[in-house]
């Protein structure tokens, strides 16, 4: 049984911010209260091809985030506070309903402010939930929580930001990012294995998938972290995803360089350094996916 239970809304710890927060009456650095919220539940067919599969993962977007990137392309939901309210028992609902329209996994995106009521409807929709549970996550996890989380969560799909704490101190107000999440993402792997995929179908059942967005002007970040992964995490235990789909969003315009989209040479130089390193069981992504298109309307679509 998870140690995770309502009463972590009355002190809130649930996050490394451990903002200590009474969320029953006021709001935690994540903006939310105690109350669920979500802004989206549908078909989502933007993961990776072991995510969202032919038929589309069952993703579900939650409102509020622990960090704050300044180029968040999710900043309606993570920091302006759009979604609808929700029970736990709705959410368990909404779970299956996915379910039966063909999602090949649960999508939880962004889920640690609300983990209480995410574990409740995982338990509530038992036994009749049959597909895997997908914990998506930017990665900035406590150790504890990601302890806590096993026998409910099958996938992870942890972000791995930046390995410099001043480039994470100022886009996202979390110059800890990197102690914080290389430790949580080991754990995550330690938890769940080496990646197990469907024969048939390509699909992730279980295991973790790292995803690496690359930033304009920061590829020689990039290369430090993916040389730490080679160096420190266990070998052909995870899988790794290198996206080139950063646009400029939110307050990116801001902060000198970021206000453009990466180039081809940049995000070359850091496949070139993975497969230099035989990090290659994963995905890299075509440079046309920098665009708002990927971004999904957050129209409460799903949480009738």
């Amino acid at each position: 049984m998870s140690s995770i239970s309502f009463s972590s809304y009355q002190d809130c710890t649930l996050c490394p911010r451990r903002c200590h927060k009474d969320r029953r009456t006021d709001v935690g650095f994540c903006g939310c209260s105690h109350v669920l919220k979500a802004a989206r539940a549908s078909l989502h067919l933007w993961e990776e091809p072991c995510i969202s599969g032919t038929g589309g993962s069952g993703a579900v977007f939650f409102t509020g985030c622990t960090l704050r990137c300044c180029f968040c392309q999710n900043h309606p939901i993570s920091q302006q506070g759009i979604g609808k309210e929700l029970t736990d028992r709705q959410l368990s609902s909404i779970f299956l309903k996915l379910q039966a329209q063909g999602a090949h996994n649960i999508d939880l995106v962004t889920p640690t402010q609300f983990l209480p009521h995410i574990v409740r409807a995982i338990e509530q929709a038992r036994p009749e939930l049959k597909i895997p549970v997908a914990y998506n996550t930017s990665g900035y996890e406590r150790t504890e929580t990601i302890d806590a989380l096993e026998g409910y969560v099958d996938i992870y799909l942890p972000d791995l930001k930046y390995k410099s704490p001043r480039l994470s101190a100022d886009y996202s107000q979390a110059a800890d990012y990197f102690q914080v999440a290389s430790k949580a993402i080991l754990h995550m792997i330690l938890q769940t294995g080496a990646p197990v995929l469907d024969p048939g179908t390509g699909l992730l059942k279980r295991g973790v998938l790292i995803r690496h967005m690359v930033l304009p002007g920061a590829k020689e970040d990039s290369m430090q972290l993916l040389r730490w992964m080679a160096d420190t995490l266990p070998k052909d235990m995870y899988l790794i995803s290198l996206l080139s789909q950063y646009t400029p969003f939110y307050h990116a315009k801001d902060h000198p360089g970021l206000n453009r989209r990466i180039t081809t040479y940049e995000y070359q130089k850091v496949v070139e350094e993975a497969i230099r390193l035989g990090l290659t069981q994963g995905f890299m992504q075509d440079k046309s996916s920098a665009s708002k298109s990927y971004t999904p309307p957050f129209d409460l679509e799903g949480l009738e």
